[in-house]
């Protein structure tokens, strides 16, 4: 049975369009930026701020009960609905110590049936001084040692899988090169997923 790493946001959930829209242009009522704007992630450039107000807001809103009430991506709760069953399931994400309880928890309330394991790459915060086992998403694959394929939102963990031998599929989103919607990514898995079946 293959075995599927996702990443939460941005694949599994629309975390950058539920923070921009509820926390960023609420906080900013000035800014003219849309979400289809948000050309680099992370976006402190494209919205002319310091790295460190941008993850000040990002960590705010996953302090939040809309961080909690984000839902999944429709499509991605379908495909789940009709294919899941039929892999086994991992989230890897990066994300700071202290939302990963309820991230977790999140992937477990909408994905629990399917998802049997969840591994969290720290994402650096100064007040968090952990230690650094891995520097990639590609070095927590090879620790893990399990992955059939990767299904991320980053040209970056995707190349970083693909170093260790496993394969990727790129959620397209505007900070990525990745062509057409999310159904469209879920519909290149079924095929990438088909061809690791033939003989």
């Amino acid at each position: 049975m293959r075995t599927i790493v996702w990443d939460r946001d941005d694949v599994l959930n629309d975390l950058m369009g539920c923070w921009f829209r509820q926390r960023w242009l609420v906080d900013h009522p000035g800014c003219a930026l849309r979400y289809e704007g948000l050309t680099a992630n992370p976006p402190d450039a494209v919205l002319g701020v310091p790295r460190s107000e941008y993850l000040a807001s990002l960590d705010r809103f996953r302090a939040s009960g809309d961080y909690d009430a984000m839902e999944p991506l429709a499509e991605v709760r379908r495909w789940f609905q009709q294919n899941g069953q039929r892999y086994r399931h991992v989230v890897l994400t990066a994300t700071t110590l202290t939302s990963a309880p309820a991230a977790a928890a999140w992937v477990f309330r909408h994905f629990g049936p399917w998802v049997r394991a969840f591994l969290f790459l720290p994402a650096h915060r100064e007040a968090e001084d952990l230690p650094r086992y891995d520097s990639d998403k590609g070095q927590s694959l090879r620790w893990f040692g399990s992955a059939d394929v990767l299904v991320d939102d980053s040209p970056a963990n995707i190349e970083a899988a693909r170093r260790e031998g496993v394969a990727g599929v790129l959620v397209p989103r505007p900070w990525n090169d990745a062509r057409g919607t999310p159904a469209d990514a879920l519909a290149q898995l079924d095929d990438l997923l088909a061809s690791m079946e033939c003989p």
